[in-house]
């Protein structure tokens, strides 16, 4: 395998592992609603700069999933759908960190964040054609 596959596979891995623990909290713990929204960010995160690797970008040390994007939409088309998922996503990256910032959200708030973190890693896994060379989580 190639060091740039590799290193895109990296990623998603990386990403997985946090999907995996926003889907792990969801069964245990429930009603931490923050922790798991954060997590399905950070997954996208990662699964948008395993998908700038694969155009042979730099991947900048931001989380914010919108600029990611754009970065991306200079190599590919992107549908406005993404950016408006991305947008949804944003609000859990930092904020959600501090005591002071309460979100609240629903349970159809974290299946659509669970939903979109998935979202973004087929998105990935269907450009840079990875699909058969990564495991599906469970």
């Amino acid at each position: 395998m190639n060091e740039k596959v590799n290193y895109i596979l990296q990623w998603i891995e990386k990403g997985d592992h946090d999907l995996g623990t926003a889907r792990i909290i969801r069964e245990h713990l429930p009603e931490y609603y923050d922790t798991i929204a954060f997590h399905c960010q950070q997954a996208a995160e990662k699964y948008l700069k395993g998908w700038m690797v694969f155009h042979d970008m730099a991947v900048p040390r931001i989380h914010d999933l919108t600029v990611l994007l754009q970065y991306i939409s200079t190599m590919t088309e992107i549908e406005e759908e993404l950016f408006q998922k991305a947008y949804m996503l944003n609000a859990f990256s930092v904020d959600v960190r501090y005591p002071e910032t309460v979100i609240t959200l629903s349970e159809s708030d974290i299946r659509e964040a669970l939903d979109i973190a998935w979202l973004f890693r087929k998105q990935v896994l269907e450009h840079s054609d990875l699909a058969g060379k990564v495991k599906d989580l469970p």
